[in-house]
């Protein structure tokens, strides 16, 4: 059935280049391993669905640690109600991860003996409860410190603060218990300047045994603000090394851009060698790694961008849309001033950004776009025929594919850093016996 599949998928693609239609990628091939948050150790994963200023973000809680110890504090634009929180299902960020992961994918390619309808390369362009007595509240005041809102959510006790100076506000969480790095109050400082408020989160150890959980839960907020922007620098107070996050953007519209740093594009489409499919994790961690130093360390990359109603190749399933309610898009099947928009539709952008304090000096800013061009990180592995072939073509065949596989071997060199010496050793070159001077003659 997959092969059917496929080979429907192919003909589909065809008829639309027949009847004129030119597609946006038209793929035909197999899916076979995708580099998704598996590959890293430590990577912080963020949704943030947003129509107008309308946005509900989603943080993905990879805490490793006693859950007693668990503190989190982000900046926020307005003060939250305890009715624009929620406590979600870690399910939804690994359905998003692997829907939009970039992917490895495999050709075979067919018999150079027998006779093709039809051949073409375009398939390869294709996120407390507590009891305060008048003393402490007393103190709270002298730091400048106000509790906006206090509630409990699930297993989460949480706090909205304001603050008057970064200092105070260290001094508080520090004296309420709130294991934050001392020296934090640098970083505070530009948030307390621009009046934005304090989501402030510790678990509830009872709430937390009684439901039984293995992990914490993602926690999400709802708000309006012209802001669209997600705070990335207190992540880095105590960031021993260079931190990965990713980011699933989701619009009625396009694509996501930052506006205040460069966007790169993954390498993509490139063919590497057969042997890469039983090291995929290796290949995409060091190519990763390579870009991301070609580039000064100081750029976002792109890794997926299309259309939630579809994919090509899949490596997961599109999200329903029970899942995509529960990944915070909110627009499904709401009224619409523009009777011609779509309101069902998603677009998500994956964005990867790698990122230590001294080369993103700010944090993320984002716009909305009407862009819908199509994009995913995709590399591909093509099979040579190795069946029993008759005919005049195949030491031509044999030739063209020792050639392309020399091709492989110094892309997978460019794109990861890797050895071509090595790479060599790897490769099962295909051996082909060139065709005798004498043969033109006499056949």
């Amino acid at each position: 059935m997959k092969l059917l599949r496929i080979l429907l998928s192919c003909l589909l693609a065809v008829t639309i280049f027949i009847v004129g239609i030119q597609p946006a990628q038209a793929f035909c091939g197999f899916y076979v391993a995708k580099a998704d948050t598996n590959l890293y150790n430590q990577a912080s994963q963020v949704i943030i669905a947003r129509d107008g200023e309308r946005t509900v973000l989603t943080m993905a809680n990879d805490y490793q640690g006693e859950v007693k110890d668990f503190a989190l504090v982000v900046p926020v634009p307005v003060i939250l109600k305890e009715e624009q929180v929620h406590v979600g299902n870690p399910q939804i960020l690994s359905r998003l991860d692997s829907f939009s992961a970039p992917r490895l994918v495999e050709y075979f390619d067919s018999n150079p003996c027998e006779v093709r309808m039809y051949e073409s390369d375009a398939v390869f362009k294709s996120a407390p409860q507590a009891a305060f007595a008048e003393r402490q509240l007393r103190r709270e005041n002298s730091l400048g410190v106000t509790i906006e809102e206090q509630f409990t959510v699930g297993e989460y006790d949480i706090l909205i603060l304001s603050a008057k100076e970064s200092n105070g506000l260290e001094t508080w969480l520090i004296q309420n218990g709130y294991k934050i790095p001392r020296g934090a109050k640098e970083l505070l400082r530009p948030y307390i300047r621009q009046n934005m408020k304090f989501f402030v989160a510790k678990v509830n150890l009872e709430e937390y045994d009684e439901g039984g959980f293995e992990r914490l839960r993602p926690i999400s907020i709802a708000y309006e603000s012209p802001k669209y922007m997600l705070p990335i620098r207190l992540g880095m107070v105590n960031a021993k090394k260079e931190q990965d996050l990713i980011v699933y953007l989701l619009s009625p519209n396009g694509q996501t851009e930052l506006t205040n740093y460069r966007t790169v594009k993954v390498p993509s489409d490139r063919e590497i060698p057969e042997f890469v499919k039983a090291e995929f994790k290796d290949f995409y961690t060091a190519m990763f790694q390579k870009s991301y130093e070609r580039e000064n360390k100081q750029v976002a990359f792109l890794e997926y961008a299309w259309d939630m109603a579809s994919c090509d190749p899949c490596s997961a399933q599109p999200l329903n849309q029970e899942e995509l309610k529960q990944a915070g898009v909110f627009w499904l099947n709401s009224p619409s001033r523009n009777p011609r928009s779509i309101r069902n539709n998603v677009f998500i952008t994956r964005l990867h950004v790698r990122y230590t304090g001294n080369k993103f000096p700010e944090d993320l800013r984002f716009q909305a776009t009407g862009n819908r061009q199509l994009f995913q990180g995709r590399y591909v592995i093509r099979h040579p025929f190795t069946g029993t072939m008759n005919c005049s073509a195949a030491n031509e065949y044999k030739r063209s594919v020792r050639d392309r596989q020399e091709r492989e071997a110094q892309t997978l060199a460019s794109l990861t850093g890797w050895k071509i010496d090595d790479i060599h050793n790897k490769i099962e070159f295909v051996k082909f016996q060139p065709t005798q001077w004498w043969r033109n003659l006499w056949n």
